[in-house]
Parts: structure tokens; sequence; C-alpha cells
């Protein structure tokens, strides 16, 4: 068994290397009316409460989400989060 935790780092409080595989699938989105940090924060909150989600990073100058996620991302229903939210996620980016 692995004394290394899932972010990468060991739990004895020894190094163990740098980490280069990547967990999950990250998916790229963009999404409207985002403009501060209270809407980044409310974004990552309630993306990050979805099952299957391992973390989420919220561009404000871009108006791009990136989500990763341990499968394939369920895009109705991050888009469903998004607008009960009350932003508008326009679809995946590019």
């Amino acid at each position: 068994m692995s004394c290394c935790t899932p972010d990468g780092s060991c739990s004895t409080g020894t190094s163990t290397g740098t980490a280069t595989a990547t967990v999950g699938t990250a998916t790229v989105y963009n999404v409207a009316g985002m403009t501060c940090g209270h809407c980044k924060a409310t974004l990552n909150k309630e993306i990050g409460a979805l099952e299957g989600v391992l973390s989420v990073e919220v561009d404000l100058e871009t108006g791009q989400v990136t989500v990763t996620t341990a499968g394939e991302p369920d895009d109705v229903l991050l888009a469903k989060v998004v607008d009960d939210a009350g932003y508008e996620l326009t679809g995946r980016a590019a």
C-alpha cells in the first residue's frame, strides 16, 4: 500500500518525487455572467459538489470553467447546476 495521498504528497512527510500522471478528464466550458470572486466561489462550490467532480478551475478573465471529472462529464447536469447558480453555460470551449 502506498503512503502517498491522492494529491501526490507523502503521508510520511518525505518526498516521493514529482507525480507526472494526471487523474481524471478535464473539460473546459464557456460560462457567461461571471464577473467577480463571488461568482468564482459560487461555481467552485456548486460544481465541486457534484458526484465525480475532482476539481474546478474558474477563469473570470476568459469566461471559462475547467472541470476535471473521474469519468466523462455530464454536460446536461453541469449546465443545469451552472444555470441554477445564476450563470449560463454556453457550451464546451473549442
